[in-house]
Protein backbone atom coordinates (compact mmCIF):
# COMPACT_ATOMS: atom_id res chain seq x y z
CA UNK A 1 0.00 0.00 0.00
CA UNK A 2 1.44 3.37 -1.00
CA UNK A 3 1.48 6.51 1.09
CA UNK A 4 -1.95 8.16 1.34
CA UNK A 5 -2.23 11.46 -0.56
CA UNK A 6 -6.00 12.03 -0.38
CA UNK A 7 -8.08 14.39 1.78
CA UNK A 8 -6.74 14.45 5.34
CA UNK A 9 -9.88 15.98 6.87
CA UNK A 10 -12.07 13.00 5.94
CA UNK A 11 -9.57 10.59 7.45
CA UNK A 12 -9.39 12.66 10.64
CA UNK A 13 -13.18 12.63 10.98
CA UNK A 14 -13.34 8.90 10.35
CA UNK A 15 -10.72 8.23 13.05
CA UNK A 16 -11.96 10.95 15.41
CA UNK A 17 -8.39 12.20 15.65
CA UNK A 18 -6.61 15.30 14.36
CA UNK A 19 -3.92 14.07 11.99
CA UNK A 20 -2.61 17.62 11.62
CA UNK A 21 -2.38 17.79 15.45
CA UNK A 22 -4.07 21.18 15.57
CA UNK A 23 -7.73 20.10 15.80
CA UNK A 24 -8.81 22.10 12.74
CA UNK A 25 -10.22 19.07 10.94
CA UNK A 26 -12.68 18.34 13.76
CA UNK A 27 -13.83 21.88 14.62
CA UNK A 28 -16.76 22.08 12.21
CA UNK A 29 -17.71 18.40 12.18
CA UNK A 30 -16.45 15.74 14.53
CA UNK A 31 -18.65 12.94 13.15
CA UNK A 32 -17.53 10.38 10.59
CA UNK A 33 -17.98 11.34 6.89
CA UNK A 34 -21.26 10.51 5.20
CA UNK A 35 -24.89 11.57 5.14
CA UNK A 36 -25.85 10.09 8.50
CA UNK A 37 -22.68 10.89 10.40
CA UNK A 38 -22.49 9.47 13.89
CA UNK A 39 -25.49 7.17 13.38
CA UNK A 40 -23.41 5.13 10.92
CA UNK A 41 -20.64 4.46 13.40
CA UNK A 42 -20.56 0.94 14.81
CA UNK A 43 -18.88 -0.32 17.95
CA UNK A 44 -15.38 -1.45 17.06
CA UNK A 45 -14.01 -4.91 17.75
CA UNK A 46 -10.64 -5.32 19.45
CA UNK A 47 -9.06 -5.78 16.04
CA UNK A 48 -10.86 -2.67 14.80
CA UNK A 49 -9.48 -0.62 17.71
CA UNK A 50 -5.96 -1.84 17.01
CA UNK A 51 -6.32 -1.05 13.31
CA UNK A 52 -7.62 2.46 14.11
CA UNK A 53 -4.61 3.22 16.32
CA UNK A 54 -2.27 1.98 13.62
CA UNK A 55 -3.99 4.20 11.06
CA UNK A 56 -3.76 7.22 13.34
CA UNK A 57 0.01 6.91 13.47
CA UNK A 58 0.44 5.96 9.83
CA UNK A 59 -1.58 8.89 8.51
CA UNK A 60 -0.06 11.34 11.00
CA UNK A 61 3.49 10.64 9.85
CA UNK A 62 2.52 9.97 6.23
CA UNK A 63 4.18 6.59 5.83
CA UNK A 64 3.26 3.65 3.62
CA UNK A 65 2.20 0.31 5.08
CA UNK A 66 5.53 -1.24 4.10
CA UNK A 67 7.54 1.58 5.73
CA UNK A 68 5.35 1.38 8.81
CA UNK A 69 5.99 -2.33 9.31
CA UNK A 70 9.72 -1.98 8.61
CA UNK A 71 10.08 0.76 11.22
CA UNK A 72 8.08 -1.26 13.74
CA UNK A 73 10.45 -4.21 13.30
CA UNK A 74 13.39 -1.82 13.77
CA UNK A 75 11.85 -0.51 16.99
CA UNK A 76 11.18 -4.02 18.26
CA UNK A 77 14.85 -4.94 17.83
CA UNK A 78 15.88 -2.27 20.37
CA UNK A 79 16.07 -3.99 23.75
CA UNK A 80 16.82 -0.84 25.78
CA UNK A 81 13.67 1.18 25.06
CA UNK A 82 10.03 0.02 25.21
CA UNK A 83 8.91 -0.91 21.70
CA UNK A 84 6.01 1.55 21.56
CA UNK A 85 8.12 4.53 22.64
CA UNK A 86 11.03 3.55 20.38
CA UNK A 87 8.65 3.25 17.44
CA UNK A 88 7.34 6.78 17.98
CA UNK A 89 10.89 8.09 18.46
CA UNK A 90 11.95 6.58 15.14
CA UNK A 91 8.97 8.20 13.40
CA UNK A 92 9.84 11.53 15.03
CA UNK A 93 13.39 11.13 13.66
CA UNK A 94 12.21 11.23 10.05
CA UNK A 95 13.58 14.26 8.21
CA UNK A 96 10.19 15.51 7.01
CA UNK A 97 8.82 15.30 10.55
CA UNK A 98 11.74 17.25 12.04
CA UNK A 99 11.46 19.98 9.39
CA UNK A 100 7.83 20.28 10.53
CA UNK A 101 8.68 20.13 14.26
CA UNK A 102 11.31 22.84 13.83
CA UNK A 103 8.64 25.20 12.50
CA UNK A 104 9.94 25.44 8.93
CA UNK A 105 6.67 24.05 7.54
CA UNK A 106 3.04 24.29 8.64
CA UNK A 107 2.28 20.61 7.98
CA UNK A 108 4.25 17.43 7.42
CA UNK A 109 3.07 17.35 3.80
CA UNK A 110 4.55 20.79 3.28
CA UNK A 111 7.77 19.67 4.99
CA UNK A 112 7.89 16.62 2.72
CA UNK A 113 7.70 18.89 -0.33
CA UNK A 114 10.59 21.02 0.94
CA UNK A 115 12.70 17.89 1.31
CA UNK A 116 11.62 16.37 -2.01
CA UNK A 117 12.45 19.57 -3.88
CA UNK A 118 16.01 19.56 -2.55
CA UNK A 119 15.81 22.60 -0.27
CA UNK A 120 17.02 20.83 2.89
CA UNK A 121 20.54 20.03 4.08
CA UNK A 122 21.58 17.64 6.85
CA UNK A 123 25.02 18.45 8.23
CA UNK A 124 25.64 20.57 5.14
CA UNK A 125 24.73 17.87 2.62
CA UNK A 126 21.56 17.83 0.52
CA UNK A 127 19.07 15.13 1.50
CA UNK A 128 15.92 14.83 -0.61
CA UNK A 129 14.50 11.70 1.01
CA UNK A 130 11.66 12.56 3.46
CA UNK A 131 11.99 9.21 5.25
CA UNK A 132 15.69 9.77 5.99
CA UNK A 133 16.30 9.05 9.69
CA UNK A 134 18.12 11.94 11.34
CA UNK A 135 20.69 11.10 14.02
CA UNK A 136 21.00 12.94 17.33
CA UNK A 137 23.00 16.18 17.04
CA UNK A 138 22.52 16.32 13.26
CA UNK A 139 21.95 19.87 12.00
CA UNK A 140 19.13 20.60 9.56
CA UNK A 141 19.40 23.72 7.42
CA UNK A 142 18.46 25.17 4.03
CA UNK A 143 20.46 25.43 0.83
CA UNK A 144 21.83 28.93 0.28
CA UNK A 145 19.42 29.55 -2.61
CA UNK A 146 16.51 28.38 -0.44
CA UNK A 147 17.23 30.60 2.56
CA UNK A 148 14.48 33.09 1.74
CA UNK A 149 11.69 30.83 0.55
CA UNK A 150 8.42 32.72 1.01
CA UNK A 151 6.54 29.66 2.22
CA UNK A 152 9.07 29.18 5.05
CA UNK A 153 9.09 32.87 5.92
CA UNK A 154 5.29 32.86 6.24
CA UNK A 155 5.38 29.91 8.64
CA UNK A 156 8.19 31.39 10.75
CA UNK A 157 6.32 34.71 10.97
CA UNK A 158 3.55 32.91 12.87
CA UNK A 159 6.20 32.06 15.53
CA UNK A 160 5.33 28.36 15.75
CA UNK A 161 6.04 26.57 19.01
CA UNK A 162 8.79 23.97 18.84
CA UNK A 163 9.35 20.96 21.13
CA UNK A 164 12.32 20.96 23.49
CA UNK A 165 13.98 18.01 21.77
CA UNK A 166 14.97 20.28 18.87
CA UNK A 167 17.10 23.43 19.09
CA UNK A 168 16.07 25.97 16.46
CA UNK A 169 17.66 29.20 15.26
CA UNK A 170 14.85 30.79 13.28
CA UNK A 171 17.05 33.68 12.08
CA UNK A 172 19.63 31.36 10.53
CA UNK A 173 16.94 28.82 9.66
CA UNK A 174 18.82 25.95 11.21
CA UNK A 175 17.84 23.34 13.75
CA UNK A 176 19.54 20.56 15.69
CA UNK A 177 17.98 17.28 16.82
CA UNK A 178 19.29 17.31 20.38
CA UNK A 179 17.55 14.31 21.96
CA UNK A 180 14.83 11.73 21.48
CA UNK A 181 11.36 12.86 22.63
CA UNK A 182 9.87 11.53 25.85
CA UNK A 183 6.47 9.85 25.65
CA UNK A 184 4.68 12.72 27.41
CA UNK A 185 5.91 15.12 24.73
CA UNK A 186 4.00 13.24 22.04
CA UNK A 187 0.27 12.92 21.38
CA UNK A 188 -1.72 11.44 24.26
CA UNK A 189 -4.47 10.54 21.77
CA UNK A 190 -2.34 7.73 20.37
CA UNK A 191 -2.34 4.33 22.06
CA UNK A 192 0.78 2.64 20.71
CA UNK A 193 0.14 -0.45 22.87
CA UNK A 194 -2.70 -1.33 20.50
CA UNK A 195 -0.27 -1.20 17.58
CA UNK A 196 2.13 -3.54 19.37
CA UNK A 197 -0.70 -6.04 19.89
CA UNK A 198 -1.72 -5.68 16.24
CA UNK A 199 1.76 -6.52 14.96
CA UNK A 200 2.44 -9.23 17.55
CA UNK A 201 -0.22 -11.20 15.68
CA UNK A 202 1.61 -10.79 12.39
CA UNK A 203 5.32 -10.68 13.15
Amino acid sequence: MSRYTGPIWKVSRRLGYSILENGKELKKRDTIPGQHGQSRQKKKTEYGLQMAEKQKIRYTYGVSERQFQRLFILAKSDKKTPTGLKFLQILESRLDNLVFRMGFASTRRQARQLVNHGHILVNGKKVDIPSYLVELNDVISFKEKSQNLQIVTEVLNTKPSTPSYVDVNATKRTGKYVRYPEREELSSDINEAQVIEFYNRKI
